[in-house]
């Protein structure tokens, strides 16, 4: 009984000693080495480098990839190539992640590689997928909180309005930027600059509900509640200038780096809950307004803090490296905190505006334009210039970085 055809590269038929890659030649078990086993030959091809390609009528052809060269599966007329993976050695160091050992994509990926990589189980493809689902979710909660209230009209709803679009802007520039972020050494920092900058509009956006909707009933009109929203937009752009100037020095002191990232994010963080906190923690007697979101709050306020521990320890994966790789490392288990802390703080924030809507109409005027929308805009319009200013600064030394890419291709071109 005739062998099954295998599809074999090289400029000549297969032989017992050599595998060529660089061309396609049908070789048939039945009609080279006389009967050799098909399990051997498989075995001999992964051996040397070699594709291997089994076909199965005209319909279905699966290809195994091998070093340097790119998966390619087809069914009919349907073709996906996939990228190779990279352990932590094979790729820029740029492009490492603490304890991360396997799964890495190209470093130089096209656009359409990255776009393919949703669908292939690397180190990244858990970080895109749990903030790119749950962008949609806060979008259908815009949405329908839009058929609910007169955003157009009401004022009381505009501080609303500016934290639902913060939450829906942050998840999905999240997702792109760890989407595209292989692209090449320049691609990765600007994608994370995008990614910083969309966070901290969104504590803008929280702060901003937290001045209209939190703040407890004896600090409404204070000095600390007229100001709170101006400060919040200077520690804005504090927030995006540092957490992108702490890529500049990722490489030669990462530790430094993670301080400054982490100082960026938990400084305007801690500023926000001021109200809260002495909600929570502080305040007795009458204006104090301890009502029906107190224990909304405080699961917020949990994820919050445990979102902040996993993002500074690296845990599980700094105990087990290698282990955690594809699923269930630090940055995944981030990103999922985050989100079902974001979904408690929407809801909190819902439920004190519905419940204290009567009394703020009554002791405090409707919140302005320039307190909500204009003080986003503003604070976007800053953003994006210094987004541009640090990615103008990564051409400042080109040679840098292209010698450190064009080492990596040649490299895996080697391999």
């Amino acid at each position: 009984m005739a062998s099954q055809p295998y599809l074999c590269h090289g400029p000549q038929p297969l032989t017992e000693g050599s595998v060529d890659t660089s061309a396609d030649v049908l070789w048939s078990g039945s009609s080279a080495q006389g009967g050799t086993n098909e399990k051997d030959v498989e075995d001999r091809l992964l051996r040397q480098g070699g594709r291997l390609q089994r076909t199965c009528g005209h319909q279905h052809t699966f290809s195994l990839s091998t070093l340097g060269q790119k998966t390619k599966i087809t069914s009919g007329m349907l073709s996906l190539k996939l990228p190779r993976l990279l352990s932590i050695n094979q790729v820029p160091k740029v492009f490492h992640e603490h304890s991360i050992i396997f799964g890495y994509r190209q470093p130089r990926c096209t656009a359409t590689d990255c776009l393919f990589s949703l669908f292939q189980l690397t180190n990244e493809t858990v970080n895109i997928w749990t903030h790119f689902l749950p962008t949609w979710y806060f979008v259908w909660n815009l949405l329908a909180l839009s058929y609910t209230l007169d955003f157009w009209n009401e004022a009381y709803t505009w501080p609303l309005l500016v934290y639902m679009v913060s939450a829906c802007i942050y998840p999905f520039t999240s997702s792109c930027a760890h989407t595209f972020s292989s692209m090449s050494t320049r691609a990765r920092h600007i994608c994370f600059f995008f990614d910083y900058g969309a966070l901290s509009l969104y504590s803008l956006g929280s702060a901003t509900v937290y001045a209209a909707y939190i703040m407890p009933d004896k600090w409404i009109n204070s000095t600390l509640h007229k100001w709170f929203v101006p400060a919040a937009v200077f520690n804005t752009v504090v927030c995006t200038a540092l957490s992108c100037f702490s890529r500049y020095p990722e490489q030669e002191h990462p530790n430094v780096s993670k301080v400054l990232r982490l100082v960026a994010f938990a400084y305007p963080y801690f500023f926000d809950n001021i109200p809260l906190f002495y909600r929570l923690f502080l305040c007795k007697g009458e204006g104090c307004t301890h009502n029906e979101t107190i224990p909304i709050h405080y699961k917020h306020m949990a994820l919050a803090f445990l979102t902040g521990f996993l993002f500074a320890t690296h845990l599980p994966e700094r105990l087990a490296p290698g282990r955690f790789d594809y699923i269930g490392h630090s940055h995944q288990l981030f990103h999922i905190c985050a989100i079902i802390g974001t979904h408690f703080q929407m809801k909190a924030i819902i439920m004190d505006m519905t419940l204290r809507q009567a009394w703020f109409k009554f002791h405090t005027p409707l919140p302005s334009f320039m307190d909500t929308i204009g003080a986003v805009s503003l604070a976007l319009l800053l953003n994006i210039f210094i987004i541009a200013l640090f990615s103008l600064g990564l051409y400042w030394k080109p040679k840098t970085l292209e010698v450190k890419d064009q080492h990596y291709t040649e490299k895996l071109k080697n391999d």
